[in-house]
């Protein structure tokens, strides 16, 4: 089980997020802190495996915590979850040796596939050594560049594909998967596997629209090149 510790301001937030990792398998939320010092308080009382951790804090900016994290002897990982855009922000991330960054806003399926290759690059170094190479590149989250072409996934057809392509440039400004569906004429749940294939392979974006009531719906457009 990996212990995590959830920073942020907003206890709103923060109870989503909890709610998020808890549904996670392999993962359970140990505590929750509102600012930097008392995230520091927190990692030594409870000691976490890993802290999601926001930039905005009302004390200090999040990536001050981090060295503090470290001088005080405390090895645990750290994530950023933050809203913070800003190119320096991403920079002094990976100079800090943060394992991910997720931009605000996202919702449980982004935030549950960070966390399970987290879990699978930690569980890679549980032998004391590596095999080689490939074991240090998979804990470094790199992949190898492929040797062939990328093909699509299984089961999806490349008419299918440039069909949904071709109505996501079409669409004047976003589009749901439900709405895609509908002018391709397929499934809504086959849309949106197209759809975030597409984002996958940075072909087009993903955002997020807030309703009254529910999950946020997922918007995609076509990213200008």
């Amino acid at each position: 089980m990996i212990d995590v510790l959830v920073v942020e301001d907003d206890f709103m937030v923060a109870r989503i997020h909890r709610g998020f990792v808890d549904s996670v398998e392999g993962f359970r939320v140990v505590g929750t802190a509102d600012c930097g010092e008392r995230a520091l308080t927190a990692v030594a009382e409870l000691q976490p495996d890993l802290v999601l951790l926001d930039l905005y804090l009302p004390d200090m900016f999040g990536l001050d915590v981090v060295p503090r994290l470290r001088d005080a002897g405390h090895d645990c990982d750290v994530m950023v979850i933050s809203a913070a855009r800003e190119a320096e922000a991403v920079r002094g991330a990976v100079r800090q040796g943060v394992v991910d960054y997720l931009l605000k806003p996202f919702d449980a399926d982004d935030l549950k596939d960070r966390l399970e290759r987290y879990s699978s690059r930690r569980s890679g170094l549980s032998a004391g050594t590596v095999s080689g190479q490939a074991d240090v590149d998979r804990a470094l989250g790199r992949v190898a560049a492929p040797t062939v072409a990328p093909t699509l996934p299984k089961g999806m057809s490349v008419e299918t594909s440039e069909l949904v392509e071709r109505t996501l440039r079409a669409a004047d400004g976003s589009l749901s998967a439900a709405e895609c569906a509908t002018r391709v004429g397929i499934s809504r749940v086959s849309a949106r596997r197209y759809l975030e294939h597409l984002t996958v392979t940075g072909q087009a974006e993903v955002s997020l629209r807030y309703g009254q009531a529910g999950r946020p719906e997922r918007r995609y457009h076509w990213r200008v090149r």
